[in-house]
């Protein structure tokens, strides 16, 4: 299940990504299946290790094409091993609202993107995710767990501060908000409830099955209660980082084409 539109970012064969926050990998995978050079990174080893080893087997089975190279890397988001200008595409999702510093999260992205490149952030919708906070403590209120709700003026803004310009968005899993709403409403610990469970088979009927009829109702609903906002972002020439950009700009319908989603929120 993917949040980031791959073919909105362009992602294909020698393109150079970086997969921050990688987590479970789910990205990285799908860029190197399209011949991307990735590399997963995450902060915890232990989130890294499946990963190494399902980008080996995809490798191994053919999954992945001879030319595309992945690999793994633990670091800390804002002091990455890397130099300047290393990547084409960086895909940050679902990471910044995990990060107290994001400011400097931002500015070491912005430092390893190539002056034509494109940074790819998603973060939790700021209205699914309030009434997530509101009904349970436990969902946020844990180690390694979220340390805000982002208005979207305010991502753009530090967007914008940290060098980068908000090209093109939408937004994604509206299936996934009433999901939640409703595991934190019964105890985000408690999966066995029977009305979690039953969501839960729809969730996996829709990723594993693809139904055109579920996939269409979901396309309806993400302007309106999509959990996840995802922003397109290229960088600002350095005498314009701080200065506003036109995120309707006409390299929005180069990048992204036509049909985003931009119901505040």
């Amino acid at each position: 299940m993917l949040t980031v539109d791959l073919r909105r970012a362009r992602i294909a064969a020698g393109t150079r990504v970086l997969d921050v926050g990688c987590g479970g990998g789910r990205h990285a995978f799908a860029c190197a299946t399209h011949g991307a050079e990735v590399i997963a990174l995450d902060a915890s080893r232990g989130e890294l290790e499946p990963v190494a080893a399902l980008l080996a087997a995809m490798a191994e089975s053919g999954e992945i094409p001879a030319s595309a190279r992945a690999a793994v890397a633990c670091a800390d988001l804002a002091q990455l091993p890397f130099g300047p200008a290393s990547f084409d595409r960086i895909v940050a999702a679902e990471v910044l609202e995990h990060i107290v510093d994001d400011h400097a999260a931002l500015s070491e992205l912005a430092r390893v993107l190539a002056s034509d490149g494109l940074l790819v952030v998603t973060v939790p919708r700021f209205g699914p995710e309030l009434v997530n906070w509101a009904l349970s403590a436990a969902y946020h209120a844990v180690e390694g767990g979220h340390v805000r709700i982002y208005r979207r003026r305010q991502l753009v803004d530090r967007l914008r501060r940290a060098g980068f310009c908000v090209v093109g968005s939408h937004h994604a899993h509206a299936l996934h908000s009433p999901y939640w709403w409703l595991r934190c409403l019964v105890g985000v610990a408690n999966q066995e409830n029977p009305l979690v469970r039953a969501y839960h088979r729809v969730l996996v009927y829709d990723i594993v099955r693809h139904p055109r009829w579920l996939h269409g109702l979901e396309q309806l609903l993400n302007p309106f209660v999509g959990k996840s906002l995802v922003l397109y972002c290229r960088p600002l020439p350095v005498a314009r980082v701080g200065s506003k950009c036109d995120l309707a700009g006409r390299h929005e319908d180069a990048l992204v084409g036509a049909g985003d989603d931009r119901v505040a929120s």
